[in-house]
């Protein structure tokens, strides 16, 4: 096997295995439908992209993590991951005890690891697409570029909930009761962008045009 495509194509195959795992008995069988129909979106598109121009080892280490968490999620409902169990069978009290919180923040957790770990293949997209790049746009579009998609993201679950409403709607939206969770989950990726940018400008990453 080629050196080049040996990460590439080792995050597929266990990503492959952490999506079949997942896929076995999720909570809620519907909710996990819906939760992967931007999977099987994505991850072709991805596919796509690296035949045609292939990005960075940090770039696809970044996205599968995320990739991970988000098919975590979808197997439990993101409102519903268990962390607090599996903490307290650790270390015998719970996460959130420790931090004084009273929700479950799995999909806080989420949406910022969204800005945080996506940003740097949008990047490199970005940055082959748009070669004119230069000084604050560098900066500037990746980052609106993230905004929007997180943006349209808590509309298709406004869409969907509204859609399917009932129990399904309500596992799918997962607000817990907050009627400002799309506002965190936006500000959140927002904010997980603008750290890995702020990180990707320092390391020089940026300016090279390379993630």
């Amino acid at each position: 096997m080629n050196a080049t495509h040996r990460l590439p194509l080792a995050l597929l195959g266990v990503y492959t295995v952490v999506w079949i795992l997942c896929a076995i008995q999720p909570l809620y069988p519907s909710d996990w439908l819906l939760e992967n129909v931007l999977v099987a979106l994505f991850v072709p598109l991805i596919i796509w992209h690296y035949r045609k121009a292939r990005a960075s080892d940090f770039a696809y280490v970044a996205l599968f993590t995320f990739m991970c968490m988000h098919t975590l999620g979808s197997h439990y409902t993101y409102a519903e991951v268990p962390y607090d169990q599996w903490w307290q069978s650790l270390t015998g009290s719970t996460f959130n005890s420790l931090l004084g919180w009273e929700r479950n923040h799995y999909d806080r957790l989420v949406h910022f690891s969204y800005g945080l770990l996506t940003t740097p293949v949008w990047v490199e997209i970005l940055q082959r697409g748009l070669p004119g790049l230069r000084g604050f746009w560098r900066w500037l579009i990746p980052f609106t570029f993230i905004m929007s998609h997180s943006m349209l993201y808590e509309l298709i679950e406004w869409l969907a909930a509204v859609q399917f409403g009932g129990e399904l709607g309500q596992a799918y939206l997962g607000t817990q009761g907050d009627i400002w969770d799309a506002h965190w989950d936006m500000l959140l990726a927002t904010l997980g962008s603008a750290v890995t940018l702020v990180y990707m400008a320092r390391s020089g990453r940026l300016e090279a045009g390379r993630a």
